[in-house]
């Protein structure tokens, strides 16, 4: 998740259940560091690996544990990126390609809104939720098989309308 959702009370509900989280830290971000991982390799772009803990006051009563700060070089942007996580177990590096690589679903529940007309869900069990998902996804790709197959020039949308599809 991005800085925009770093609420440490959430984060430690999440701590707590036994999931891991990876987060950008915020500037602001007060904390007092407990140990260094020397071994950061900054080939690689890690230059930093730290264990920290909260020093704010509200902050540390939201989030009582250590958390892991992992400071990453981006060679494109030519900028270092923080980020704190609960996962001491993964490699730094790991934990900076979770990050990086989140974009990839965001792009594509980008696509999902940009491109599945469904107009209410038809219950909102996380089963229904994904049966919904599938059917619109693979109603998509049928729409666009043939596109293909027959060469048109026409929108999957415009196909949809051709074939009297209604939106899901």
């Amino acid at each position: 998740m991005d800085k925009a959702y770093v609420e440490y009370e959430a984060l430690y509900r999440m701590h707590l259940n036994g999931t891991y989280f990876v987060t950008r830290a915020k500037a602001t971000m007060k904390y007092n560091v407990v140990d260094i991982n020397y071994n950061a390799n900054d080939l690689v772009g890690i230059v930093g690996d730290k264990t920290v803990h909260l020093s704010g006051y509200i902050s540390e009563k939201k989030y009582p544990e250590d958390l892991r700060l992992i400071e990453f070089y981006d060679a494109e942007k030519d900028e270092v990126i923080t980020f704190i996580t609960n996962n001491f177990e993964l490699g730094s590096l790991d934990i900076a390609n979770i990050f990086r690589n989140r974009w990839q679903i965001e792009t594509f529940f980008k696509w999902i809104k940009g491109n599945l007309t469904i107009k209410a869900l038809w219950g909102y069990s996380e089963n229904a939720v994904k049966i919904h998902l599938w059917v619109a996804i693979c109603t998509y790709l049928l729409l666009a098989w043939i596109k293909a197959a027959l060469k048109s020039p026409l929108t999957i949308t415009e196909i949809s309308k051709v074939l009297g599809h209604r939106s899901l």
